[in-house]
């Protein structure tokens, strides 16, 4: 499991965690004043359907919850958002979710608890993975509405009464971990006080989460292409007892390893899928090794595509002709053919073993799944 040992380099990934009341610390956005009508929106849903303020006209509370896809803290809420709207679907309560952001101004090391991004067609397939049964709608292409109401982070919880004014904003509860148990249960106690015809004794609490990708972040995704584009690209030989080291994996680091040659037109065609992996992963338990299987006399040549390809992972190319000994190296039950990915936890057990093309995202939900990694600290 994550350490805690690594929680700052959680609040690193996070790029700008927020514990906050309720305005930016520029003031550009700022939040929805208790008391304030519900701002008016028309938002498509991952469900095929838009919705609009009116279309919950019969609830007699409405709870918008700003949350997203990749935030590890909105992860962690997820099943606890599915929860509420169970236990309250039938009390008159509508919850709906919000995604606020844009998916441009988020960078590949901002995702490093989660298996995708926040684009419209990843809030779809997060929707179906977890049977969302509240409307999960996008605002990520204008994000007038979240200008609207100022979330801080994700989530972010507003609470409205019938005559849709204003009556609670801030968070789920006050403990992030879903193994732990909450000691305030803040939106619970709200929407109870207001089927009871009472003001929530709370009105406001900060909130903990990921900051609002607003559009203005979007020169971050070239800031960070410049960088890795910097970055030292080197390849080194291996032999059968380095490669049998690697697969034994003393480290404390999940590790995927893909064996790929030049001439494999297959293994060049998904080669960034990796790259993007690494990316995402590399700031937690987590490494990429590859190996080229070109004949080491090819060296300059495998060399030359990791530096185009921007590899700046752990690469080695098998020091012999012998591919037959690469295998049995490797894997005794490969067959041989390229490309060849595993996924190996700490003490060397083998988790994943593919021959051929990747699914790159199956196997991103694998390791973010993992153990040694996580979607959430």
């Amino acid at each position: 499991m994550m350490k805690l040992s690594y929680l700052s380099v959680a609040f690193l990934l996070l790029a700008g965690a927020v514990i906050s009341a309720f305005k930016s610390p520029s003031g550009d956005h700022p939040t929805l004043a208790i008391g304030a009508a519900a701002p008016a929106f028309s938002l498509p849903g991952v469900d095929g359907k838009t919705y609009t303020l009116n279309s919950f006209k019969n609830a007699s509370v409405l709870v918008v919850i700003f949350t997203c896809n990749h935030c590890p803290t909105a992860q962690a809420y997820e099943d606890r958002i599915i929860q509420l709207t169970k236990d309250y679907s039938t009390k008159g309560v509508a919850v709906i979710a919000i995604m606020p952001n844009d998916p441009n101004a988020i960078s590949l090391d901002e995702l490093g608890y989660t298996d995708m991004s926040d684009s419209f067609a990843e809030m779809k397939k997060r929707a179906a993975d977890k049977h969302y049964n509240f409307p999960y709608l996008y605002d990520g292409a204008t994000q007038a509405v979240t200008r609207a109401y100022g979330p801080v982070a994700t989530p972010h919880v507003f609470i409205f009464n019938k005559a849709r004014k204003l009556c609670f904003s801030g968070r789920i509860d006050d403990v992030e971990k879903p193994a732990k148990t909450p000691n305030i249960q803040d939106t619970r106690n709200a929407i109870n006080q207001l089927l009871n015809n009472k003001s929530p004794g709370v009105a406001t609490t900060k909130v903990f989460g990921c900051s609002i990708k607003w559009a203005e972040k979007e020169n971050w995704q070239q800031r960070a292409k410049d960088e890795w584009a910097k970055e030292p690209v080197k390849i080194d030989t291996i032999g059968t007892a380095g490669i049998k080291e690697l697969i034994s994996n003393k480290t404390d680091k999940l590790r995927l390893i893909n064996v790929w040659a030049t001439w494999c037109g297959p293994c060049t065609t998904e080669f960034p899928e990796f790259i993007t992996i690494n990316r995402m992963y590399r700031k937690r338990d987590f490494e990429l090794i590859t190996i080229s299987a070109d004949d080491p006399a090819k060296m300059n040549k495998a060399l030359k595509f990791l530096q185009l390809s921007q590899a700046s992972s752990t690469n080695f190319i098998f020091n012999k002709d012998d591919k037959y000994k690469l295998i049995e190296a490797i894997d005794s039950k490969w067959q041989g053919a390229l490309p060849y990915t595993m996924l190996v936890e700490p003490n060397g057990k083998i988790v994943y073993a593919k021959e051929g093309i990747i699914d790159p995202s199956a196997l991103k939900k694998l390791i973010v799944d993992n153990q040694y990694i996580g979607r959430y600290y």
